[in-house]
């Protein structure tokens, strides 16, 4: 079982679902998140006064899936969030030691679905 994090413009966050749902991935969580990188910073002028804007608005995707469904994942994420320029964001697969679904009890395999 893996813990797939992704980090993504909010505007890609329509395409990134269509993309995984082709994939038959359907169980997804999402936030709002601010964070930069290769991007850094720009100056924008607010109410007269300049200001520095260094944290981007992005959109975190954390999705739990068993192993065989980790590279049809990835490639779901790819394929609806890449435009070519930077920014696009990133993915991070993670170990998960343990699922439970706490309605039934489940764990493991069977409780992520």
């Amino acid at each position: 079982m893996k813990l797939i994090i992704a980090y993504i413009k909010p505007e890609r966050l329509n395409a990134v679902k269509q993309e995984l749902y082709a994939r038959e991935i359907f169980k997804i969580s999402v936030t709002n998140a601010l964070g930069c990188g290769q991007q850094k910073g720009y100056v924008s002028t607010y109410r007269g006064s300049e200001v520095e804007v260094n944290l981007h608005k992005k959109v975190r995707l954390a999705i739990g899936v068993n192993d065989e469904f980790v590279e049809k994942t990835v490639e779901g994420i790819i394929a609806g969030a890449r435009t070519g320029f930077i920014g696009d964001g990133k993915i991070f697969i993670l170990p998960m030691e343990e699922c439970i679904r706490i309605r039934t009890g489940e764990r493991g395999r069977d409780a992520i679905g």
